[in-house]
């Protein structure tokens, strides 16, 4: 399988080490952007984990429904208030069909990096189509390669340096765009260490999947408070539309 999955180790850790994303002043303007474009729902979130997202986009009024490949970390989500009015579909956001037909469908946090191969991430894309009216949205957030930041001959770098959790970044395959990310996180008194492949994409690289599987770009953005993308942009925010 071509997909990285969460095991209930991570899981357990997902929601203490990642606590910053879950504040107001990160999920506010995203959820914002995200229900502007539903245009009332219903929408699918592929990979929908913990409910980090799902949640606060349901309780402002959109119906959501998740797809997440990890099934203990979609048990997180089942034990969180709300959860009730977001049903989660146990499946590969590659191939798993969540039926009727709907407004947005968004992947964000890196998640289409998760798919490390570029035909399976060609799949994602035609999977949001088919879930997607036309006219309707695929959000897709991901970070842009920093590949200038490696220093020349070095095939690491340090993303993360916090007191409890420790990233570091191996380039493992340039040819393949795979790298791996390497994660010490301390919580509730133990190290958890986890490593995994992801596929880095460009934004050139999405746009030329968007034509394939039959959207067009309808923007794209440093962030989800709408800023200018430009070459010197860290992560993307891209709005594909199903065109008819």
């Amino acid at each position: 399988m071509s997909s990285v999955t969460w095991d209930a180790e991570i899981a357990g850790v997902y929601d203490d080490a990642y606590a910053a994303l879950f504040g107001p002043s990160v999920l506010g303007p995203m959820t914002g952007l995200l229900a502007e474009l539903a245009r009332g729902g219903p929408a699918v979130e592929f990979a929908v984990g913990t409910g980090r997202v799902a949640l606060p986009l349901s309780a402002r009024g959109i119906a959501v429904h998740g797809i997440e490949l990890s099934r203990p970390m979609a048990e997180r989500l089942f034990a969180k208030p709300g959860a009730g009015a977001v049903p989660v579909t146990i499946g590969d956001m590659r191939t798993t069909r969540v039926p009727g037909t709907f407004k947005l469908v968004y992947l964000v946090a890196n998640t289409i990096m998760n798919v490390t191969t570029q035909d399976d991430q060609l799949a994602v894309f035609a999977n949001a189509a088919a879930h997607l009216e036309s006219g309707g949205c695929f959000v897709v957030e991901v970070a842009v390669p920093q590949l200038r930041r490696v220093p020349q001959g070095e095939t690491a770098r340090v993303f993360t340096l916090d007191p409890d959790h420790i990233g570091i970044e191996t380039l493992d395959d340039i040819a393949g765009q795979i790298t791996w990310s390497h994660h010490w996180i301390q919580t509730h008194g133990r190290v958890v260490r986890h490593s995994a492949p992801y596929r880095y994409v460009w934004p050139s690289e999405l746009d030329l999947m968007d034509k394939i599987t039959g959207f067009g770009l309808r923007d794209r953005w440093a962030g989800w408070d709408q800023a200018p993308f430009t070459s010197d942009s860290h992560s993307q925010v891209a709005v594909f539309e199903k065109l008819p």
